[in-house]
């Protein structure tokens, strides 16, 4: 049944989907969205929160109506309102929303407009030139879709990894509580750390006795809805929320070369196994061999120490030159989470987030942070009540009292301030001058042209208050493509300028990309390890900007917010001035 958070979240956006197709009351569709956001991406299992008895209706816009929806789901792994739905609507429909460009009101349309049910219909429609008839669609959709359909019917679904982290962490503890187990590893896409992950690969040791009982238990495991094999040390089964995850149970001399071969990636592999074979050794699963005798396996730097190498970490594995650096012995120190000293992009009730001022202070001493900034969103973004000049400068009265009260961390003030199509900056100068520092954003305008995005970017660069540009590509995992912009030009200008580059943490957007991350190393350009927290439970998501960063190579010394507040206020002072 389900009670993971994707899973309680997945409901609940279905039933906005489908709310939304049937033309339900707006403010009801968007307190379903929102309980899928908050649920989703909180970092707590929801699941452990109700089994301990505390109040839902503690979390941000989760009432007393939600609350029981959700202990209604993790006790019996169905919604009453969402199974009355599916007998209200075709049971093929919300397939629909899978394709890039339809959202639930032109879903909506194609329902009632042209009875479209399912994929093969919507095909049909669009190939039979049906779709360009209706208001707000036109020729160039309609192709767009024929598109769509096709990219989607020859596409692997992959899971954005904060959600693959759920199924991979309960699984993961699940096998190591079975007696006799030794070690258990997720290995694959998901050690190193990729956005998005196709299947869990996991590897597991145990005692001779125990090995058949593992992978008995693993294939009893209450969240495996299919069984694809089973045998006496490797299963592979379907979850219910439709990843595939296999197990290997492996003997402990082969450990070490059995996590290599299934952490990848591919070509890293082969590329090591082309170094083994120019030296007469062989490299599989079961260890490195040198004629049929065994010389190393045991752990993964034994591995890499028979070719001649030292250890690889498992973010770099993606044949981008790491192992030119490991035979040089000049492999980057990559950066750790313990190493970040505060946080520079954070919200709270004041615009969009769920906590006051000192409730993130708090969280974020707890987390061991010297400091935070406090980036509200700017007036442009009414949804979210952005703040206008009087209230930033209220709220910057608010940090400096509470600023002389707090110990241990120190609130820096600051703004989201959204930057204009033309580049311009959604605040005055006036209202800027007496921020610590000032973070720009693009919330808006997406579809510019690659030269006028990019030239958007630079002149909001040149601004003589600009300090950090957040999400420098605006992208959101699977669900809104980077917007096209001279990437490599707009790091070149944050050199020059001596401003900054953000890798937001949130799970949706990881942005900047690893490649990028490392061009931006290249280049000298500092880059900022934020976690865009909206309530005091998303300090969580640095993990994922973390790895995001080891997989561009960063280290220590590369990432802006690892620095001591006073060495911090010497570099955005710089950037003010």
């Amino acid at each position: 049944m389900p009670k993971h958070n994707a899973d309680i979240a997945a409901v609940f956006e279905e039933i906005a989907d489908l709310l939304e197709i049937q033309g339900a009351n707006p403010f009801r569709i968007r307190a379903y969205r929102n309980a899928a956001r908050v649920v989703g991406e909180f970092s707590q299992e929801v699941s452990r929160l109700l089994e301990k008895g505390e109040d839902l209706t503690e979390l941000p816009g989760i009432g007393d109506d939600l609350a029981g929806k959700i202990k209604e789901i993790v006790g019996s792994g169905h919604c009453s309102l969402l199974d009355r739905l599916h007998t209200e609507l075709p049971s093929a429909i919300t397939e629909l929303l899978k394709i890039p460009g339809l959202g639930p009101k032109r879903v909506k349309a194609l329902y009632h407009d042209l009875d479209v049910q399912t994929l093969e219909q919507l095909y049909r429609a669009a190939r039979d030139g049906r779709i360009r008839a209706l208001p707000g669609f036109g020729e160039k959709t309609e192709n767009n879709i024929l598109q769509a359909i096709e990219v989607h019917a020859n596409q692997t679904r992959r899971f954005k990894l904060a959600i693959a982290a759920q199924y991979a962490e309960a699984l993961e503890k699940f096998l190591v509580a079975i007696p006799g187990v030794l070690k258990v590893t997720v290995a694959g896409s998901y050690r190193r750390m990729r956005e998005t992950v196709g299947d869990l690969d996991i590897l597991a040791t145990a005692s001779t006795t125990a090995t058949s009982q593992v992978v008995q238990r693993f294939t009893n495991y209450d969240e495996v809805a299919e069984i694809l094999s089973a045998g006496p040390t490797r299963a592979s089964v379907i979850l219910k929320c439709g990843l595939q995850v296999d197990l290997r149970v492996v003997k402990e001399e082969s450990y070490g070369a059995a996590l290599h071969y299934f952490t990848g990636s591919k070509s890293h592999n082969i590329a090591i196994r082309r170094m083994a074979q120019k030296s007469g050794l062989k490299i599989n699963e079961y260890g490195v061999f040198r004629d049929k005798t065994r010389i190393a396996g045991e752990t993964e730097a034994s591995v890499y120490a028979a070719v001649g190498l030292s250890y690889i970490p498992p973010e770099l594995r993606e044949n981008r030159g790491e192992i030119a650096m490991a035979r040089a012995g000049k492999l980057p120190q990559l950066v750790e989470q313990t190493d970040l000293r505060g946080d520079l992009h954070v919200h709270t009730k004041a615009t969009d987030g769920h906590n006051s001022l000192r409730e993130m202070a708090q969280a974020a001493l707890s987390n061991g942070f010297e400091y935070i900034a406090i980036t509200e969103h700017s007036r442009r973004l009414a949804f979210t009540h952005g703040l206008d000049p009087l209230k930033l400068a209220q709220q910057c009265d608010e940090i400096d009292q509470l600023n002389a009260e707090l110990k241990g961390i120190t609130l820096l003030k600051s703004i989201e301030v959204d930057i204009l199509e033309d580049g311009s900056l959604d605040l005055p100068d006036s209202a800027l001058a007496r921020l610590d520092m000032v973070v720009g954003a693009v919330h808006s305008s997406f579809n510019l042209s690659r030269a006028k995005q990019t030239e958007r970017i630079l002149r909001a660069m040149q601004h003589p208050y600009f300090t950090l540009l957040a999400h420098p590509t605006g992208r959101l995992i699977q669900r809104r493509a980077p917007y096209d912009v001279d990437m490599l030009r707009i790091i070149r200008e944050a050199r020059n300028r001596g401003c900054f580059l953000e890798l937001n943490a949130h799970p949706e957007r990881l942005d900047l990309l690893d490649t990028q991350c490392q061009m931006a190393k290249e280049e000298g350009v500092l880059v900022s390890i934020n976690s865009d927290a909206h309530s005091v439970y998303d300090f969580a998501n640095l993990r994922f900007g973390i790895g995001q960063a080891r997989r561009g190579w960063l280290e220590k010394h590369d990432v802006l917010n690892t620095r001591s507040l006073k060495e911090l206020r010497l570099l955005i002072n710089r950037t003010m001035s």
